[in-house]
Order: structure tokens, then C-alpha cells, then sequence
């Protein structure tokens, strides 16, 4: 089964992704979806926390973070907090 993602949340995390690791874009969607969605999450969490001022340890596997996501409970694209928009 082929499963379509939201063409503004594929741009998003493309961007997002190659703005911060300076990645092209092929490189950014040769990636799984899985893959590519992780990395913006892992990004936004070092975002959040070079905002806030806190050390950079990694959170607990346990406490899910969901304020970084691209995607919502439902699948859906939403805009992310940390996003190109806020520079």
C-alpha cells in the first residue's frame, strides 16, 4: 500500500530539516518518512532547549514530547514551533 503525505508538511519537514543540518533537498527526501519526521523532532527538541537556556540532555524516552511534532494525532500536518517562519 502507497501512503501520500500532506504536500505542505512533506515541504515543511523538508525544509526544516535541510535549513539545519545543511542537507540538500535530495538528500532530505531520499530519507523514510519515518526517518525524515524523527529528525525534525529531534531538531525542534534542541530548538526548545536552546530557547529555554536548559542543558542539552536527552529527555526520557518515557515522557513523549509532542510540542516539536510536525504531525499531529490524527496524521494531519501542523505548524511546528520551532519553525523557518520564526527566524
Amino acid at each position: 500500500m502507497i501512503q501520500l503525505y500532506d504536500r505542505d508538511t512533506l515541504y515543511e519537514e523538508v525544509a526544516f530539516v535541510a535549513y539545519h543540518f545543511g542537507w540538500s533537498r535530495d538528500e532530505v527526501l531520499s530519507l523514510p518518512h519515518w526517518e525524515r519526521h524523527r529528525w525534525c523532532e529531534e531538531i525542534s527538541e534542541i530548538n526548545e532547549r536552546m530557547n529555554d537556556g536548559t542543558p542539552s540532555a536527552p529527555q526520557e524516552q518515557s515522557q513523549p514530547e509532542q510540542s516539536g511534532s510536525i504531525l499531529g494525532d490524527d496524521g494531519e500536518g501542523t505548524l511546528l514551533q520551532n519553525s523557518l517562519e520564526d527566524l
